[in-house]
């Protein structure tokens, strides 16, 4: 007998969808979104990606008064950058404790209620893409979940602690969207590579009690987010020489569209967000320098709220994680105004 408890049967996508229908307007935007998205990372279109946004989405509206704020700099920048911003609903923690994000917890200060977060997440994207125009970008905590937010994501995420995951690879090569897969936290590059490589490569697997079978996806790419020794210290990866062996690792294997995108948060920083402007004016200098690492890297993943640092879960403070810290409005407006000079 399993030691857990089964409270009730959850809505299946399909249903959830039907609750929650996307409108052809709404359709039009996420299709000619991924097209672009699509051409910065096959090299058609010369523009930096910013995956920009809170840590985790903890509140609807906090998060959609920030998004709105990307759009009115978004139409500043738009001929150098791509913004996609961070909506991330499945927040992995690494000792299971604290705040899982909005799927569990649609309301940080009570109980979980996975039925409630479901439908909390799917409006979340749907009033983002509605309100503001942009299709965004989440992480991919839990695979099985993936559907219910399949047709409004512009961009997916695999963790740090999830790449090495069979599941994760398996169904990113069955995705329409680029998936970034993040360097494990022990810095194993080929950790990363190889699940670039599963991903890019169809497959036949169970999903959702399927039998599928998956084309490859093209778009899977790396994420350089630094990582730990054997100490338990933050060591970054984002350095010259950094990017000179990925793109080296990149040409020793039979991949499709090269690319990279710099986490330039966690070990990158040691978890200090305001180092992160200083990461990206370094990686930039990198890529003027070298044609091969401008070729590479794509674009930045930046985690940015409405105010600097962190906060507890019952802080208050409107804006503030309660997660990882992140980088403040003002201070992340400034640092996508400066890239956009820069580049």
């Amino acid at each position: 007998m399993m030691n857990m408890e089964f409270e009730r049967k959850l809505t299946i996508p399909k249903e959830t969808k039907e609750m929650y229908p996307v409108t052809p307007e709404m359709e039009q935007i996420v299709s000619e979104r991924a097209e672009i998205i699509s051409n910065i990372f096959t090299g058609k279109d010369d523009r930096l990606l910013l995956i920009i946004g809170p840590c985790s989405a903890d509140n609807p509206d906090t998060v959609l008064d920030y998004v709105s704020r990307l759009r009115k700099v978004q139409e500043e920048v738009k001929d150098e950058i791509f913004i996609i911003p961070r909506i991330y609903t499945n927040k992995p923690r690494t000792t299971g404790a604290g705040y899982k994000g909005l799927l569990h917890q649609p309301d940080p200060q009570s109980k979980p209620d996975m039925f409630k977060g479901i439908i909390a997440t799917r409006e979340l994207h749907m009033r983002a893409l509605k309100e503001t125009g942009f299709s965004c970008a989440d992480e991919m905590l839990y695979p099985e979940n993936h559907r219910y937010l399949d047709d409004l994501l512009a961009y997916v995420a695999v963790g740090a602690r999830s790449v090495e995951n069979q599941q994760h690879r398996l169904v990113s090569s069955g995705l329409p969207v680029p998936v970034g897969m993040k360097n494990p936290t022990s810095g194993d590059l080929s950790v990363m590579m190889n699940a670039i490589t599963a991903a890019q490569q169809g497959h036949t697997f169970i999903y959702r009690g399927w039998e599928v079978h998956s084309a490859g996806n093209p778009l899977a790419h790396a994420i350089m987010r630094g990582y730990m020794n054997k100490h338990g210290q933050s060591l970054p990866n984002y350095h010259y020489e950094d990017l000179a062996h990925l793109a080296a690792l990149y040409a020793e294997g039979n991949f499709a569209n090269p690319a990279a995108i710099i986490d330039t948060n966690h070990a990158n920083s040691g978890k200090n967000p305001l180092e992160q402007p200083r990461i990206c004016k370094e990686v930039l200098a990198a890529r003027r320098y070298n044609p091969e690492i401008k070729k590479l890297v794509k674009g930045f993943m930046i985690e940015s709220y409405i105010e600097d640092g962190a906060q507890k879960i019952d802080g208050g403070c409107y804006g503030k994680s309660i997660t990882d810290p992140c980088l403040g409005w003002e201070k992340s407006e400034r640092l996508i105004l400066e890239i956009a000079e820069l580049l």
